[in-house]
């Protein structure tokens, strides 16, 4: 049986799904039958006043749907259909004409006051009301309620830029640079999000190793196994060789506030700059941080193969 669209909704303002009732072709090379070509959904305004839109881009919403996105924003409220052509299924069959359309509405913010009432031609006199015999007057202000419904939803959206969790991009920059964010990371828009969240607390906990070990598993998910005091060997005259029992070091008023830290596993180059820069943010400002103690290398074992394996030649006892 030939594929059939079986519903459309307009999921955001400038956006529609449409699905299908089964998998249709997403190869996105934009040859004829792909369901990715915006060439293959026309929209037709079905009531008025309704702005005429066009596809623009179409991208795979599952094996059998798709979100097609449009070039201005759909009137809210008003009728549309969409209406697909030249697209096949996953086997190459095409796409049934008698079911290859499908009625949705204009999208409607979600947070749009119920109790609103801010209509334009109830604004006028109602004389002028009255005296439009030809509906006109109604229609002309039908079109600009179309347009003031717009801008109403841009003012309803307004406090989501205070909101980290609601907010576009963009203002989530501005959030970091407010809070002071110190960390000169490329971070992914979750992680800033997540991190505008934490940063106070990560201010409450520098200086401390505690602060250390959480701020160094948010950003890296490192386990820092362990924050201890710097350890030289101490140098005795006429007995410590240098290299034997005893290495070059700090003086011991370094060492008394210096320390190193213990990972759980190895890093990579990045990942050792990105620890520096944390800990030298976190440390208290009159300690010293010497180095990052990583596992070594796993041992190579070199297992016995019967009839080859000679001990102590190409093999050892382990």
């Amino acid at each position: 049986m030939p594929v059939r669209v079986v519903a459309a909704q307009a999921t955001a303002a400038k956006s529609v799904r449409v699905s299908f009732d089964g998998p249709v072709r997403l190869a996105g090379d934009g040859l004829p039958g792909d369901a990715l070509r915006p060439e293959s959904y026309r929209f037709e305004a079905m009531s008025a006043p309704a702005v005429s839109v066009l596809p623009v881009a179409v991208q795979a919403a599952g094996p059998s749907a798709v979100d097609v996105e449009l070039d201005i924003e759909l009137s809210q409220r008003a009728a549309y259909r969409v209406v697909v052509s030249g697209i096949v299924d996953a086997s190459g069959a095409p796409l049934s004409q008698a079911h290859n359309h499908a009625s949705f509405v204009g999208f409607m913010p979600p947070g749009r006051p119920r109790a609103r009432a801010f209509e334009l031609i109830r604004m006028l006199p109602e004389l002028n009301r009255q005296m439009d015999q030809t509906g006109d007057l109604r229609n002309f202000m039908a079109v600009l309620q179309d347009v003031l419904e717009l801008l109403l939803s841009e003012i309803d959206r307004f406090a989501d830029i205070l909101d980290p969790d609601r907010a576009p991009e963009p203002f989530l920059d501005c959030m970091l640079e407010d809070l002071g964010n110190p960390f000169a990371f490329d971070l992914t828009e979750l992680q800033k999000r997540r991190l505008i969240s934490v940063l106070v607390q990560i201010y409450q906990q520098k200086g401390t190793a505690a602060g250390i070990r959480n701020a160094i598993r948010f950003f890296l998910g490192v386990d820092v196994t362990a924050v201890d005091s710097f350890h030289g060997t101490t140098l005795v005259l006429g007995e410590s060789r240098l290299g034997v029992d005893w290495v070059l070091g700090p003086s011991n008023s370094f060492a008394r506030y210096a320390f190193d830290i213990t990972v759980s596993r190895r890093l990579t180059e990045t990942e050792r700059q990105q620890i520096r820069q944390i800990v030298d943010f976190m440390r208290p400002a009159h300690t010293h941080f010497v180095d990052i103690l990583e596992p070594g290398e796993p041992a190579h074992v070199n297992h016995w193969e019967l009839g080859v394996s000679r001990l102590g030649e190409n093999t050892d006892l382990h």
